[in-house]
């Protein structure tokens, strides 16, 4: 029969420490200036529109067109930047798939040349749609343009690392999304408290790999079971807000973050007894809990 997790772990005791040589990261990516900025270019597209309406059809058509695509070009960049951010912030990373802020610079000089036309003759809206897109340029940059890696790793290796940590990341969006149902601040911030163990060790993974296999497998036992428990919470506590629900997913929470930082520095360390064993118990566990 499987005991419960106790000792330094324990939910009782209130200080969480990770093991030893492994940080906590924050609870996010940071995020960059340039991600902030990001959120003005949403601004200026209204007053294309804006304008639009008060005008002749011709201006109506070209006003609404340039509305869209400099919305679109203000989406593409603040997703590029925030996809600069998780390159910036990873020691192993692939390089976006989309070049979301090259397009977005691309965008925005068809949105302003576009916009321009309503009362300026082509070229000036053509000189214009250029200099808004080397403005956008010097402001945001280009999307990183090749994978980064460690040194003395091939890049096979390379891959699996950055593959393991964006299908990680994936689940910890998900977990996010799923306590936001909740509707509760604290129990918001202890995901984020968790996801930052997470991604400390995440970093720890990219800095040595080991038995990536091994490492793999176990993270994504437990921050699969991670979300899904917490789906489960979010469903049931938004139907009724039951302290004891509430208690009990807390006490899993503290269980997870602290057994997942302890047993996954062993693993980098290269112990992996009874892993098979450990994972099974996890399983059995989370669904009891679920």
């Amino acid at each position: 029969m499987a005991e419960r997790f106790g000792g330094k772990y324990s939910p009782g005791n209130s200080r969480v420490d990770g093991p030893a040589g492994v940080a906590p990261a924050p609870g996010a990516v940071p995020r960059s200036k340039s991600t902030g900025r990001a959120r003005a270019l949403f601004l200026p597209p209204f007053l294309f529109a804006a304008l639009a309406f008060k005008a002749e059809p011709r201006v109506l058509i070209l006003g609404l067109a340039a509305c869209g695509i400099l919305l679109l070009a203000a989406w593409l960049t603040q997703q590029g930047c925030i996809a600069q951010d998780a390159y910036d912030a990873r020691k192993v990373a692939r390089r976006p798939a989309i070049p979301r802020k090259a397009f977005g610079a691309v965008l925005m000089g068809v949105g302003l040349c576009v916009g321009a036309m309503v009362n300026q003759p082509m070229i000036y809206a053509i000189l214009l749609g250029l200099a808004g897109l080397i403005l956008h340029v010097g402001a945001f940059g280009l999307d990183p343009m090749r994978d980064k890696g460690m040194e003395g790793v091939d890049s096979f290796q390379v891959e699996r690392v950055a593959k393991a940590v964006d299908e990680a990341e994936a689940l910890l969006a998900g977990m996010k999304d799923a306590i936001l149902r909740a509707k509760d601040s604290a129990l918001e911030a202890r995901v984020a408290k968790f996801a930052g163990i997470a991604r400390g060790l995440f970093r720890s993974v990219e800095n040595d790999p080991g038995d990536l296999t091994a490492a793999r497998k176990y993270l994504s036992v437990y921050l699969m079971g991670a979300r899904d428990a917490t789906v489960k919470f979010a469903d049931a506590y938004v139907q009724a807000r039951d302290p004891k629900i509430r208690a009990d997913y807390e006490t899993l929470l503290t269980e997870l973050e602290t057994t997942f930082a302890a047993r996954t520095e062993s693993l980098l360390q290269g112990s992996h007894t009874d892993l098979d064993v450990e994972i099974q118990v996890l399983r059995d566990r989370l669904k009891l809990e679920t």
